[in-house]
């Protein structure tokens, strides 16, 4: 019993969504669209809802970023949109399709973290030491512009073997570092 379309009322909602941020819609917010961050996913990936960035700090420390599409930016609550997506729970991924908790002109475009335009987000600026401990954080709204759209696996060619592929040139010393981060985290949690 799975909806795999959306009532009327949640269509003419959509109307009123624009097809990209403008001036008005970043007051508030922390401009992040200068800074290095960018999307990891699998390779069919349509909806692109996270992105990351990360800096090594003159401490030693990292400095890593996580930024999450502000969905709620477009969907309020009371809202048809909002109705549908609570009853919905979650997108359904099945084996030739998936089904999704938003339509998709908000998953697929508004609130995609596609690259080289201005999106939306919520970030978690995070100061993590060398112990893979977390000594500091803020969480805030931001505008963020990624700069690539990576996968999973080429990023693995980067990481396992050594091999860099197109336009991964420029992000290699971040993905190690990145990599470096993981294994310091995962040390930490199997530690503890």
């Amino acid at each position: 019993e799975i909806k795999d379309t959306f009532d009327k009322e949640v269509i003419e909602q959509l109307d009123s969504i624009p097809e990209e941020i403008s001036e008005k819609d970043k007051v508030g917010r922390r401009d992040l669209t200068n800074e290095v961050i960018f999307t990891i996913d699998g390779d069919d990936t349509k909806d692109i809802d996270d992105a990351i960035s990360i800096e090594r700090l003159d401490n030693g420390n990292y400095k890593l970023g996580v930024h999450i599409a502000d969905v709620s930016y477009y969907v309020k609550e009371g809202t048809p949109l909002d109705d549908e997506a609570m009853e919905r729970g979650t997108s359904v991924y099945l084996v030739d399709r998936v089904i999704p908790m938003l339509p998709h002109k908000l998953s697929n475009g508004i609130c995609s973290l596609n690259p080289d335009v201005e999106r939306l987000a919520i970030s978690c600026v995070m100061e993590v030491n060398q112990k893979g401990k977390t000594v500091d954080y803020e969480i805030f709204e931001s505008v963020i512009k990624s700069r690539i759209q990576m996968t999973y696996k080429k990023v693995n060619k980067v990481l396992e073997e050594n091999e860099i592929p197109d336009g991964y040139e420029p992000y290699v010393e971040k993905l190690r570092m990145m990599a470096e981060l993981a294994s310091i985290i995962r040390k930490y949690k199997i530690e503890r």
